[in-house]
C-alpha cells in the first residue's frame, strides 16, 4: 500500500513494494537502499580520521558532532563541526564516532562504537533519507513517516519471500518471512511483538504483518475444499476485514494519534503442515473503557459512537433513538471530526465489514448482531443523559425527567419503573435479609457511569469471542501458529495510574524475555563458533522490579497488597499506598515521596526510567463494581443479546461490598476469598501469565515502534523523544547488554583484505589458512586477549576496537600515499633536469658546428670538395649493378607468385560471375515482390484512409450517445427523487388510514352503547313516537348524507375535470330531494304503511353511499397518480424526443381515461335516474302522509326553510365548481395539445434514430468483411516476409563474397602502386611543409571564427527566449479565451438553472393549492363528524349498515393483497431480467476482447508492412552505394595508371633510384588506405542516418496520423479539460517565473561573454599582426618555392577531398537538422497524448462517480480505476521526464550542428584563401623564374662580394625557413587537436543517433498506452450503452406493468359496477320496470363494453 503508517489512518489497503532488478520499481529503492556511493566518501573518511570527530550532548539537537583539539585533565576542549565555536567538555560527557563506512548502517549492533548518540544519528539520517526500518540486533526499529511510502505492495511482498534477513534491506516483510519459513522449516512457533507509543504505528505494522502473511499463506491459492466452509468469504479475507471492526469498536482519536488503538491484542494465525493458514484467534487486553463516558481535550470517544449517529439512515436512528452530538453528555466534545476521514463512509465499511465475517446471522440469539450491538451503544450514549438531583430534605437522589431512562430501558428490553428502582434505592443485602438502601446524587451517578462502562466493555468482548467464531470456521487443527502481539509500549506521565502500571508491568515481562532470547542467541553463536564464554542471563537484571509488582508473599508486591486492600470494606486508596509504602520501603526499586507537597504517592524504578504513581481510585478500579440489582435486570431482559452479555451475574462486585457497612466486614472478606468474585488486577496478571508462557514457547520477533514528533509532521525527528523511546522500547537496554559480549564480528577474509596492511610482514608468502592469518596478524597487532575471540569463521572484537583499527589503518594508509607522492614528484624532477642537461649538450654541439662552418665556407679547398663529391656516385655503379639484379630477381619470384595467385583469382572470378548472375535472377524476383507489396500498401492505405473516416464518424456519434446517456442519467435521478416522494406520501396515508381506523373502533364502541341505551328507550316507547322518530332520523341523514356527497364532489372537482358528471348528478339529486320533500307531506299516510320496506331500501342506499365513498378514495388517489404523471411529464419536456414508446403508452392511457370517464358520465347518469325514481316514489308515499296533524304541518314549515337555505348555498358552491371546472377543462386542453406536439417530435426522432441504427449496422458489415480481408492480408504478407527473409539471407551471403573479391582487387592495385611510394615519399615532405605553413594562418583563422560562433548562438538564445515569450503569451491568451467560453457556458447553465427553478415554483404553488383545497375537504370532513356525534344517540339501525361497510372493506383489503402480490410478481420478473442482463454483459465483454484481439492483430500487420518497406528501401540504397563504390575504385585505378605513365615519362637522365620511388609508391599506398578507411566509415555513417531516418518518418507519419485522430476526437471535450487549464496556468506562470530568472542569468552570462570578446579581440589583433609578419616572411622565401608546384598539385587533390568532405558534413548536419525537428514533433505529440491522457484520467474519474452513484457493488471497480489512474498518473511523469531529457538532448544537439557549420565555413574560408595563395604563388613563381634568369646573366659579371652577399641571405632564408618549420609543427599540433575534436563530435552524432532510436522506442510505447487507453475508454462506453439499453428496458417493462394495473383497476371498477347492478332491492327493481328503463340497460352493456382494457 502507497502508505507505511499515517498514524491518522490504520485501515489496511492495497500495499506497494520494490525490487532492486525491475525499472519500475526505482521509486521504493529509495525508502528501502541506501545510496552506496554517499556512503563509501573517502573525503568524509579523511576528515574523520584527521579531526578526531566525537559526539557531544546538546540540549536541543541531543547531540553536536565536534573535534577534540586539546585535552586537560578530564576535560577536553573541543570544536563543534557545524558552528566551528569551542566548548569544553567532560571527558565522560564525550562519546565515539563510528567512521563513515558505518553511516546508515542497516543493522545498528555492527556498529563499532555502541553508544546513544551513534544509535541516534544512525536513525536521524536514515529516517532523512526515507529509511524508516533499521535492525538493532534483534529488534526492528520502524520510525513513523507520516506520509505514504511506495514500500507495501504486492510486487514487494513478493521481492521479500523467502529471502533471508541478510540478502534483503529491513523491513517488517523481512521479519515476518523470517518468522514464517523457520516455522516452516524448525516447525517452532512464532511471535512478533509490536511495541511504542501511541501513534507510533503498531497498528499499522501488525497490519502489515497480517497483509503479509494473509498473501504468502494464502489457502485460497491451492484449497478448494474450503469454499463449502466459508460462506460469505475466504479466511483471508476475513482475517483482514476483523481490523475495520475491532478499530471501530476499540479505537478513538487521541492528542498524540487520530486512531489510536485503545485495546491491547494477540492475534493467533494458526498454520496446518502445509503452511496454509487454517484459522486464527484474538485475545485483548486491557479495553480503556473509561473513554466511553469521558475524554481529554481534543480527543473523541470510541469511532462506533460517531460512525452510528453519522451514518445510521431515518429508519435506523428511529429504532436506536438517536439524537444529535450536543445532546449526549458522555461526548463531552460533541461532534470532533478527524481530517481526511469521513465517518459515513467508514459506517459503511464496518458494516461491511460485518457481512464479510458472517455475523449478521447468529445462531444463538437469532437476531440481527449489528443491530443489537448498536442498541447497546445506544444505550450506553442514553445512561449518560440520565439526570439526579438531590431531595430538598435529605441527601437522597432522584430523577426528574425519566425520557432518558425510558429509552435505555427500550433499547436493552427492561421494565422502566424496576430499572429506576434499582438505581434509586437498590436491594443490599445485610446478612441474610435483604434491604433497599436510597442512593445519593453521586452514588447514582457513579452506577450509571460503571453500568455503561461495564456493558461497552461486555458488548466488546462479545464481539471479539464471536470474530473468534468467524476466523475458527475451518475447524482443522493447526499444526503450528504465528502470534503478534501489540500492546501499547511503556508509558510515563508526569502522574501515572492504574492502568499505566499495568502496561509497565508487561513491557518489563517482555524485556524481561527479549533479553533472555538474545542472550540465548548470543550463546548459541558463541558455541558454534567454539568461544570461551561465561552465560550471564541479564532477564535476571528486570527481575526485582517484577518481583516489587507481582510477588504474592514476603513481601506481598504492590497487586497483591492492592487484591488485599479490595477485600477490607473500610480499606481507602490511603491505606494502600501505606500499606505498600510499609511493605516494600526497603526495596531497591521503591521509592517514597522525597516531600509532603509531591502529588506522587509512590515511585518505582523501572528498566526505561523512574515512573511516578498517583494511587486515585485504584481500588475502585481493581474491584470495578456495578449495580447487581440493575445486572439481574439485563440478565432478565426480553433481548435474548442483552441477557447473554450479562449471563455471568453471579461474578459481579456488588455495591454491598463497596458500602463498607460495619455488620459484615471480616465476613464478607471470607466469601470474598474462596472465590465470590475477582479483581481486574487479578485477571490481568492471568492473561500475562498465560501471554508469557505461550511466547515463551514461540521463537519470538521483536519490532519497536518510533514516534519522530507529536505534530504528525513528515520528516521531522525530535532527538530527546526518540532518545526517550529508545530507552522505553527497550532498544538502548539491548545495546547495554550487546557492550557486555562482543558485538563487532568480521570473517577471516574480509579481515585480513581490510587489515593485512598493519602487519606487512607477519603473514609469510604463499598459501594460509584464513584462521591462521588472522591469529599471526593479531598478534602482530599485539591486541590484548580481552578484547577479541577468535572463532571457527569469525573474528570476534569487543564494542571500540573495529574503530582503533579503522584510525590506525587510516594513518597507515597516509603514510603510504605521502612516500608514493613523494617519489613520483622526485621522479618528474630528475627527469626534467636530464633534459634539460640534453638540451645543453645540443647547443653546445650546434655552436661548435656553426662556428666550423663559418671558418670552412670561404676556404676554397672546401668549395672543391663539395663540388666533386655529387660527381663520385660513379665509383658506386657496379654496388648499384649488383644490388639491383639482386632487386631483380626477387621481383621475378614475386611475379611468379603474382601469376599463381591471379590463376586462382580468375577461377575465383568466374565463380563469382556465376552467382552474380542468379542474384541478379533473385533481385529481379525480389523487385517485382517489392513491386507487389507497394501495390498492397496503397491499397492498405487508401483503406485505412476509410476506416480512419469511419472512426471519426463512430467517435462523434458515440460522443452524442454520451450526452444522452448523462441527460437520461439526470432524468433518472429526478424519477428517482419522484419515486422516493410518492413514497413518502404512501406511508403517510398509511399512518392518516391507520388512525382512521383507531377512531372508527372507538366509534363503533360508543355506537354499541348507543345502540344499547336507545333499545332501553324503544321499550318504553310507544309505535307512534318510533315512527316519528324515524322519519325524521331519515330526513335529516338523507339531508347530511347530500351535504357530505356534495362537498367531497367540490373537492374533487378542484383536483381534475373527471368529476363534472358528479358535480351534475348531485344538482340534480337536489332538485329531485326539494320535489320529494313536497311530496312526502302528500304521501305521509303511506309510508306509515310502507315504513318497513323504506328500512331495507334505507340500508341499501347507506351501502351504495359507502360504496360511494370508496369510489371517491380511489378517485383521489388516482387524481394524486394524474398529478405525479403531469409533473413527471413537465419534467421530462427536454428528454420528450427520446422517450417515443413512452409517450404512446401515455397517448394510449389518456384514451382509456377518456373512455373511461364517457362510462363514467353514463353511469351517474343511470345513477341520477334511480334516484330520481327512488325520489317520486319517495313523494308519492310523504303525499299521503300529508293530512296528519298540525304538528307534522309545523315541522314541515321548518324543514323547508331548512331545505331553502341549502338550495341557496348549493347554487353559489355550484357556480363556484363551474368556474373551476371550466379552468381545469382549458388548462387539461394546453396540456393534451403540448403533449400531441411533442409525440410528432419524437416520431421524427424515431425516424431518424432507426435510420441512423440502419446505416450503422451496415457499416458494422462493412468493417467485419474487412477484418476480414485484413487477417488475409496478413497472413499472406507473413508468407512474403519469410520468403523476404530468405532471399536476403541470400543476397547477404553474395555480397560477403563479392566484398572478397574487391579486397583481392584493392590487393592487386596495391601492388601496382608499390613501384609510386618512391615517388610520393618526396610529395609528401613538401605536401607537410606547405599544410604546416597554411594551418598556422587556419589556426588564427578559426579562433576568429570560434569567437563569431559564441557570438551567434548568444544571438540564437535571445532568438529562442523570445519565441518562448511569444509562444507562452499566445498560450496566455488561448487559456483567457477558453476561461471566457467556459463562463459562457456556466452562465448559460445558470440560466437553465433559474428557468427549472421558476418552473419548480410553479408546481409548488399547484402542489400548495392543492393542498388548501384538501384542508377544505378535511375541515369539511370534521364538521360533518362533529355532526355525526350530535346525532349518534339516536342510531339504532345503522349497525348493519357499518357491518356492510365493513364487508366491503374486507373485500378492498383482499383487492389491496392482491395487488401487492402482482406487484411481487413484477419484482421477480424484474430481478429475472437483471439476471439476463448480467448474461448479456458478458456476452458484451467476450466480443469485446474478441475485437481488442483483431485490432492488434491488425497494428502488427501494419508494423510489419513498414518494416519491410524500409528494409526494401535499405537494400537498394546499399546496392547503389556498392556500385557507386565500384566506380570510384576504377576511376582511381585509371588516375594512378595516368600518374604512373607521367612519372615513368618525367624520369631525368639523372634519375632518382628505384628505391626513393619505392617509399613515395608505399606512403601514396597508405594514403589511399586512410582514404578508404574514411570513406567506408563516412558510408556506413551515411547509411545508418538515412535508414534512422526512413523509419522515423515512417514512425512520426504513423504518430501524426493517430494524433490528428485524436485531437478531432477530443476537440469537442472543452468543458471538461477546464479545471487542467486552470493547473496548467498555474504551472506556465511558474515557468514564467523560472525563465525570467534564467534571463536575468543569461544577461549576466552574456556581459561576461561581452568581457571575454573584447579581450579575445585584442588577442585577434594581436594575431593579426603576427599573420602579418609571416607573410612578409613567406614572400621571402618565394625564391625557394620552386620545388613546391608539384606539392601544389597534390594540395589541389587533398583540397577537392576536403571539399567533399565538407559536403559530406552538410548532409549530415542537414540530417541532423531533420531528426531534430522530427524529434520536436515527437515531443509535441508525446505533449498532446501527456495531455490527451490527463483528460482521459478526469473523465475516467467523473464517470467512477457516476458509477458510485448507481450502485454500490461498483465499489470494488472504482478501487482498480483510482489504482489505474494512479498508473497514469506515474506514467505521465515519466512522461514529462523523458520530454525533458528530450529538450535538453535536443539542445546539446543544435549547439553541436551550430559548431560543425562553423567548422564547415571555416574550412571552405580557408580553402577559398589556399586558391587565393596558390594563384599568386604561381605568379611570384613565374616572376622569380624570369628573374633567376636575369640573375644568372648578371651573375657572370657581378664580383665574388657580390656572392658573400647573397650567401648570407641565404644563411638567414635558411634560418627563416627552421623558424617556419617550428611553426609547421605548432599548426599540426593544432591540426591533431582539430581531429580530435572532429572525432569527438562524430561520437556525439553516434551518440545522437542511438538517443533518437531510444525516443523511437519511447514513442512506440506512448503509442501502446494510448491504444491501452483507447480500448479502456471503448469498453467504458460500451459499458454506458449497455446500461442505457437497462435502462430503457426496464422503463419499457414499468411501462408495461403500469398499463396492466390500470387494465385491472379498470377491471375491478367494472366489476363493482356489475356487482352493484345486481344488489339493487326489490322495490326499485319494480319502479325500473314500471317506467321502462329500457335505454338504460343498453347504456349500462355500452359502458361494461367499453371499461373492458383494450387489447394493446
Amino acid at each position: 500500500m502507497p502508505i507505511a503508517h499515517p498514524q491518522n489512518s490504520k485501515r489496511i489497503h492495497p500495499v506497494v513494494p520494490t525490487t532492486r532488478v525491475e525499472a519500475t520499481m526505482s521509486e521504493a529503492d529509495k525508502f528501502l537502499y541506501r545510496d552506496s556511493g554517499k556512503v563509501a566518501n573517502p573525503l568524509d573518511q579523511a576528515d574523520w580520521a584527521t579531526k578526531k570527530l566525537v559526539w557531544i550532548p546538546s540540549e536541543t539537537l541531543g547531540f553536536v558532532a565536534g573535534s577534540v583539539k586539546e585535552e586537560k585533565g578530564e576535560e577536553c576542549l573541543v570544536e563543534l563541526a557545524d558552528t566551528g565555536k569551542k566548548v569544553t567538555v567532560n571527558k565522560d560527557d564525550i562519546q565515539k564516532m563510528n567512521p563513515p563506512k558505518f553511516s546508515k548502517v542497516e543493522d545498528m549492533a555492527e556498529l563499532t562504537c555502541l553508544n546513544e548518540a551513534s544509535v541516534l544519528h544512525n536513525l536521524k539520517d536514515r529516517y532523512y533519507s526515507g529509511l524508516i526500518y533499521t535492525y538493532s540486533g534483534l529488534f526492528c526499529v520502524v520510525i513513523n513517516p507520516y506520509k505514504y511510502l511506495p514500500i507495501y505492495s504486492e510486487n514487494i511482498i513478493e521481492m521479500y519471500k523467502g529471502k533471508k534477513r541478510h540478502e534483503m534491506p529491513p523491513h517488517i516483510y523481512a521479519i515476518t518471512d523470517n518468522a514464517y519459513r523457520s516455522m516452516m522449516q524448525d516447525r517452532e512457533d512464532q511471535s512478533i511483538l509490536c511495541t511504542g507509543e501511541s501513534g507510533a504505528g503498531k497498528t499499522e505494522n501488525t497490519k502489515k504483518v497480517i497483509q503479509y502473511l494473509a498473501h504468502v499463506a494464502s489457502s485460497f491459492k491451492s484449497k478448494k475444499d474450503q469454499g463449502a466452509a466459508l460462506a460469505h468469504g475466504e479466511l483471508e479475507k476475513q482475517l483482514l476485514q476483523a481490523n475495520p471492526i475491532l478499530e471501530a469498536f476499540g479505537n478513538g482519536k487521541t492528542v498524540k494519534n487520530d486512531n489510536s488503538s485503545r485495546f491491547g491484542k494477540f492475534i493467533r494465525i494458526n498454520f496446518d503442515v502445509n503452511g496454509y493458514i487454517v484459522g486464527a484467534n484474538i485475545e485483548t487486553y486491557l479495553l480503556e473503557k473509561s473513554r466511553a463516558i469521558r475524554q481529554a481535550k481534543d480527543e473523541r470517544a470510541f469511532h462506533i459512537f460517531y460512525y452510528m449517529l453519522t451514518g445510521a439512515g431515518d429508519k435506523m436512528r428511529s429504532e436506536l433513538c438517536l439524537e444529535d452530538y450536543k445532546n449526549y453528555r458522555f461526548l463531552t466534545h460533541g461532534n470532533v471530526t478527524i481530517p481526511g476521514q469521513q465517518d459515513r463512509d467508514l459506517f459503511v465499511e464496518t458494516m461491511d465489514a460485518f457481512n464479510i465475517m458472517s455475523i449478521p446471522e447468529e445462531e444463538r440469539i437469532g437476531t440481527q448482531t449489528p443491530l443489537c450491538l448498536l442498541k447497546t451503544v445506544s444505550a450506553v450514549l442514553q445512561l449518560g443523559n440520565m439526570s439526579f438531583k438531590k431531595e430538598r430534605n435529605s441527601d437522597q437522589a432522584s430523577m426528574p425527567d425519566d425520557t432518558a431512562a425510558q429509552k435505555v430501558c427500550h433499547l436493552l428490553g427492561m421494565n422502566v419503573t424496576d430499572f429506576t428502582r434499582a438505581i434509586l434505592s437498590p436491594r443490599i443485602k445485610v446478612g441474610r435479609d435483604y434491604v433497599q438502601k436510597a442512593q445519593t446524587q453521586e452514588q447514582a451517578e457513579f452506577a450509571v457511569e460503571a453500568l455503561a462502562k461495564a456493558s461497552y466493555e461486555r458488548m466488546f468482548r462479545w464481539l471479539v469471542m464471536r470474530i473468534n467464531k468467524a476466523l475458527d470456521k475451518t475447524k482443522r487443527q493447526g499444526a503450528s501458529f504465528i502470534g503478534i502481539l501489540d500492546i501499547a509500549g511503556f508509558e510515563i506521565f508526569e502522574l501515572n495510574s492504574f492502568e499505566q502500571l499495568c502496561i509497565n508491568y508487561t513491557n518489563e515481562k517482555l524485556q524481561q524475555l527479549f533479553n533472555h532470547t538474545m542472550f540465548v542467541l548470543e550463546q548459541e553463536e558463541y558455541q558454534r563458533e567454539g568461544i570461551e564464554w561465561s552465560f550471564i542471563d541479564f532477564g535476571l537484571d528486570l527481575q526485582p522490579c517484577i518481583d516489587l509488582i507481582e510477588k504474592h508473599a514476603s513481601p506481598p508486591g504492590v497487586l497483591a497488597l492492592l487484591d488485599e486492600e479490595c477485600w477490607f470494606p473500610k480499606a481507602t486508596d490511603k491505606s494502600f499506598v501505606e500499606k505498600v509504602v510499609q511493605e516494600q520501603g526497603n526495596n531497591p526499586k521503591f521509592q517514597k515521596p522525597k516531600k509532603l507537597k509531591d502529588s506522587a504517592d509512590f515511585c518505582i524504578i523501572h528498566y526505561a526510567g523512574k515512573v511516578d504513581y498517583k494511587a486515585d481510585e485504584w481500588l475502585m478500579k481493581n474491584m470495578d463494581p456495578l449495580n447487581d440489582n440493575v445486572a439481574t435486570l439485563l440478565n432478565q431482559s426480553t433481548d435474548k443479546f442483552v441477557s447473554e452479555l450479562w449471563r455471568d451475574v453471579d461474578r459481579i462486585v456488588g455495591l454491598d461490598k463497596v458500602a463498607g457497612m460495619s455488620d459484615g466486614g471480616m465476613h464478607g472478606a471470607t466469601k470474598i476469598r474462596k472465590g465470590m468474585f475477582r479483581t481486574v488486577g487479578q485477571l490481568y496478571k492471568e492473561q500475562l501469565s498465560n501471554l508469557m508462557t505461550t511466547l515463551r514457547n514461540t521463537n519470538p520477533n521483536f519490532v519497536r515502534c518510533i514516534i519522530p514528533n507529536h505534530e504528525k509532521k513528515a520528516g521531522k525527528l525530535e532527538p530527546h523523544l526518540v532518545l526517550e523511546q529508545l530507552r522505553c522500547n527497550g532498544v538502548l537496554e539491548g545495546i547495554r547488554i550487546c557492550r557486555q559480549g562482543f558485538p563487532n564480528r568480521i570473517v577471516f577474509q574480509e579481515f585480513r583484505q581490510r587489515y593485512e596492511i598493519l602487519t606487512p610482514n607477519a603473514i609469510p608468502k604463499g598459501f594460509m589458512d584464513g584462521k591462521q592469518a588472522c591469529v599471526l596478524m593479531i598478534k602482530a597487532l599485539e591486541l590484548d586477549s580481552n578484547l577479541f575471540r577468535i572463532g571457527q569463521s569469525k573474528v570476534f572484537f569487543r564494542a571500540g576496537v573495529l574503530a582503533h583499527l579503522e584510525e590506525e589503518r587510516d594513518i597507515k594508509i597516509t603514510d603510504i600515499i605521502i612516500s608514493f607522492q613523494s617519489w613520483c614528484r622526485g621522479y618528474v624532477a630528475r627527469k626534467a633536469f636530464t633534459k634539460r642537461q640534453q638540451q645543453l649538450t645540443a647547443m653546445k654541439v650546434i655552436q661548435r658546428n656553426c662556428a666550423a662552418y663559418l671558418k670552412l665556407r670561404n676556404w676554397q679547398w672546401w668549395r672543391l670538395f663539395t663540388k666533386v663529391k655529387p660527381l663520385l656516385q660513379v665509383t658506386r655503379q657496379e654496388e648499384e649493378m649488383q644490388a639491383r639484379e639482386d632487386e631483380l630477381e626477387k621481383t621475378k619470384e614475386r611475379q611468379q607468385q603474382a601469376e599463381e595467385q591471379l590463376q586462382e583469382f580468375e577461377a575465383k572470378q568466374q565463380q563469382l560471375n556465376a552467382e552474380k548472375l542468379a542474384l541478379q535472377e533473385q533481385l529481379q524476383a525480389e523487385t517485382e515482390l517489392c513491386a507487389e507489396a507497394e501495390e498492397m500498401r496503397s491499397k492498405l492505405a487508401t483503406r485505412k484512409q476509410e476506416l480512419e473516416e469511419i472512426l471519426h464518424d463512430l467517435e462523434s456519434r458515440v460522443e452524442e450517445e454520451e450526452e444522452r446517456v448523462t441527460q437520461l442519467q439526470t432524468e433518472r435521478k429526478k424519477m428517482q427523487t419522484n419515486i422516493t416522494d410518492l413514497e413518502q406520501q404512501l406511508d403517510e396515508e398509511e399512518a392518516a388510514r391507520q388512525k382512521l381506523q383507531l377512531e372508527k373502533m372507538t366509534t363503533d364502541a360508543k355506537l354499541k352503547k348507543i345502540e344499547e341505551n336507545v333499545m332501553v328507550l324503544d321499550d318504553q316507547n310507544n309505535k307512534l313516537n318510533k315512527e316519528k322518530k324515524l322519519l325524521e332520523e331519515r330526513i335529516s341523514e338523507f339531508t347530511t348524507n347530500l351535504t357530505e356527497e356534495e362537498e367531497k364532489s367540490k373537492s374533487l372537482q378542484k383536483l381534475k375535470n373527471k368529476h363534472e358528471a358528479m358535480i351534475t348528478d348531485l344538482e340534480d339529486r337536489l332538485r329531485k330531494e326539494e320535489k320529494s320533500r313536497q311530496e312526502l307531506e302528500k304521501n305521509r299516510r303511506k309510508l306509515e304503511g310502507d315504513s318497513t320496506e323504506l328500512n331495507d331500501q334505507m340500508a341499501d342506499l347507506h351501502a351504495q353511499i359507502a360504496e360511494l365513498r370508496a369510489q371517491l378514495a380511489k378517485k383521489e388517489e388516482e387524481l394524486m397518480a394524474a398529478l405525479a404523471r403531469i409533473e413527471e411529464e413537465a419534467a421530462a419536456k427536454n428528454t420528450a424526443q427520446k422517450k417515443i414508446r413512452e409517450l404512446e403508452a401515455q397517448l394510449s392511457e389518456l384514451q382509456e381515461d377518456l373512455e373511461l370517464e364517457r362510462a363514467a358520465r353514463a353511469k351517474a347518469e343511470k345513477h341520477r335516474r334511480d334516484l330520481g325514481e327512488e325520489l317520486e316514489a319517495l313523494k308519492t308515499e310523504l303525499e299521503d302522509t300529508l293530512d296528519s296533524t298540525a304538528t307534522q304541518q309545523e315541522l314541515r314549515t321548518k324543514r323547508e326553510t331548512e331545505v331553502t337555505q341549502l338550495k341557496k348555498v348549493l347554487e353559489d358552491e355550484a357556480k363556484v365548481h363551474e368556474q373551476q371546472v371550466a379552468d381545469m377543462r382549458h388548462k387539461h386542453n394546453q396540456a393534451f395539445d403540448e403533449l400531441n406536439e411533442q409525440l410528432e417530435q419524437a416520431k421524427r426522432n424515431k425516424a431518424s434514430v432507426e435510420k441512423a441504427k440502419q446505416a450503422m449496422e451496415s457499416e458494422h458489415n462493412e468493417l467485419a468483411i474487412e477484418l476480414k480481408t485484413l487477417t488475409q492480408g496478413k497472413s499472406e504478407s507473413e508468407q512474403r516476409r519469410k520468403k523476404a527473409e530468405t532471399q536476403v539471407q541470400e543476397l547477404q551471403i553474395k555480397h560477403s563474397e563479392s566484398e572478397r573479391q574487391r579486397k583481392e582487387l584493392a590487393e592487386k592495385v596495391a601492388k601496382m602502386q608499390s613501384e609510386l611510394d618512391n615517388v610520393n615519399s618526396v610529395l609528401s615532405v613538401v605536401e607537410s611543409k606547405s599544410i604546416k605553413a597554411t594551418k598556422d594562418c587556419s589556426t588564427v583563422e578559426s579562433q576568429l571564427q570560434d569567437v563569431q560562433a559564441l557570438l551567434q548562438e548568444e544571438t540564437r538564445q535571445k532568438l529562442s527566449f523570445s519565441t518562448r515569450l511569444r509562444q507562452m503569451e499566445d498560450d496566455q491568451n488561448n487559456l483567457r479565451e477558453t476561461l471566457e467560453e467556459e463562463e459562457q457556458g456556466k452562465k448559460n447553465t445558470e440560466k437553465q438553472l433559474y428557468t427549472l427553478q421558476a418552473q419548480l415554483t410553479e408546481m409548488k404553488k399547484k402542489m400548495e393549492l392543492e393542498t388548501q383545497s384538501l384542508e377544505g375537504a378535511e375541515e369539511n370532513k370534521k364538521r360533518m363528524q362533529r355532526e355525526l356525534e350530535g346525532v349518534a344517540q339516536q342510531l339504532e339501525e345503522k349497525a348493519s349498515a357499518y357491518d356492510k361497510l365493513d364487508k366491503t372493506k374486507t373485500r378492498l383489503q383482499q383487492e389491496l393483497d392482491d395487488m401487492m402480490v402482482d406487484q411481487d410478481n413484477l419484482r421477480q420478473t424484474v430481478s429475472n431480467l437483471e439476471k439476463k442482463q448480467k448474461k448479456f454483459d458478458q456476452m458484451l465483454t467476450e466480443e469485446k476482447s474478441i475485437s481488442s484481439r483483431n485490432a492488434e492483430e491488425r497494428d502488427r500487420a501494419e508494423a510489419e508492412a513498414r518494416e519491410k518497406e524500409t528494409r526494401a528501401l535499405t537494400l537498394t540504397r546499399e546496392l547503389e552505394t556498392i556500385k557507386d563504390l565500384k566506380d570510384e575504385l576504377d576511376r582511381a585505378n585509371k588516375v594512378l595508371k595516368a600518374e604512373m605513365d607521367d612519372l615513368v615519362s618525367s624520369k631525368d637522365d639523372v634519375g632518382k633510384s628505384v628505391h626513393e620511388l619505392e617509399k613515395a609508391k608505399r606512403a601514396m599506398d597508405q594514403q589511399l588506405e586512410e582514404m578508404r578507411v574514411q570513406l567506408e566509415e563516412l558510408e556506413d555513417e551515411l547509411q545508418a542516418t538515412e535508414d534512422a531516418k526512413l523509419r522515423l518518418e515512417v514512425n512520426m507519419q504513423a504518430m501524426k496520423a493517430q494524433s490528428d485522430r485524436d485531437l478531432q476526437a477530443r476537440d469537442e471535450q472543452g468543458e471538461e479539460r477546464r479545471k487542467q487549464l486552470v493547473k496548467q496556468v498555474r504551472e506556465m506562470e511558474t515557468e514564467l517565473e523560472d525563465e525570467r530568472r534564467q534571463k536575468a542569468l543569461a544577461t549576466a552570462a552574456k556581459k561576461k561573454l561581452e568581457a571575454d570578446l573584447g579581450e579575445l579581440e585584442a588577442g585577434i589583433s594581436m594575431a593579426n599582426k603576427g599573420r602579418d609578419e609571416a607573410l612578409k616572411q613567406l614572400k621571402k622565401l618565394q625564391a625557394l618555392l620552386k620545388d613546391q608546384m608539384r606539392e601544389l598539385e597534390d594540395l589541389r587533390l587533398s583540397r577537392d577531398e576536403a571539399l567533399n568532405m565538407a559536403k559530406e558534413n552538410e548532409k549530415k548536419v542537414k540530417a541532423m537538422e531533420a531528426d531534430t525537428i522530427h524529434l520536436q514533433e515527437e515531443l509535441a505529440s508525446a505533449e498532446r497524448v501527456k495531455k490527451q491522457a490527463q483528460t482521459e484520467r478526469d473523465e475516467l474519474q467523473d464517470e467512477l462517480n457516476s458509477h458510485n452513484a448507481k450502485n454500490s457493488l461498483t465499489v470494488d471497480e472504482k478501487r482498480r480505476l483510482e489504482v489505474r489512474i494512479a498508473k497514469l498518473e506515474e506514467e505521465l511523469e515519466e512522461e514529462q521526464l523523458n520530454t525533458e531529457m528530450v529538450n535538453d538532448r535536443l539542445r546539446r544537439t543544435t549547439l553541436q550542428t551550430d559548431q560543425l557549420t562553423i567548422e564547415l565555413t571555416a574550412e571552405r574560408s580557408t580553402a577559398q584563401r589556399l586558391e587565393g595563395t596558390r594563384a599568386q604563388l604561381d605568379r611570384q613563381n613565374k616572376e622569380l623564374k624570369l628573374k633567376l634568369q636575369e640573375l644568372e646573366e648578371t651573375v657572370k659579371s657581378r664580383y665574388k662580394a657580390s656572392i658573400a652577399a647573397l650567401e648570407a641571405k641565404i644563411l638567414q632564408l635558411e634560418e627563416q625557413l627552421d623558424l617556419e618549420f617550428k611553426e609547421r609543427q605548432h599548426s599540426s599540433r593544432l591540426v591533431r587537436r582539430t581531429e580530435k575534436k572532429l572525432k569527438e563530435v562524430l561520437l556525439q552524432v553516434e551518440d545522437e543517433r542511438r538517443n533518437t532510436e531510444q525516443y523511437k522506442a519511447e514513442a512506440d510505447k506512448a503509442n501502446n498506452r494510448t491504444r491501452q487507453l483507447k480500448r479502456q475508454l471503448e469498453e467504458a462506453e460500451e459499458e454506458v450503452t449497455r446500461a442505457n439499453a437497462n435502462r430503457r428496458k426496464l422503463q419499457r417493462e414499468l411501462d408495461d406493468a403500469t398499463e396492466s394495473q390500470d387494465a385491472v383497476t379498470r377491471e375491478v371498477s367494472t366489476l363493482k359496477s356489475k356487482l352493484r347492478r345486481g344488489d339493487l332491492p326489490l322495490n326499485m327493481r319494480r319502479v325500473m320496470n314500471r317506467t321502462g328503463m329500457g335505454d338504460s340497460d343498453e347504456e349500462m352493456d355500452l359502458t361494461s363494453d367499453a371499461s373492458k382494457p383494450i387489447p394493446e
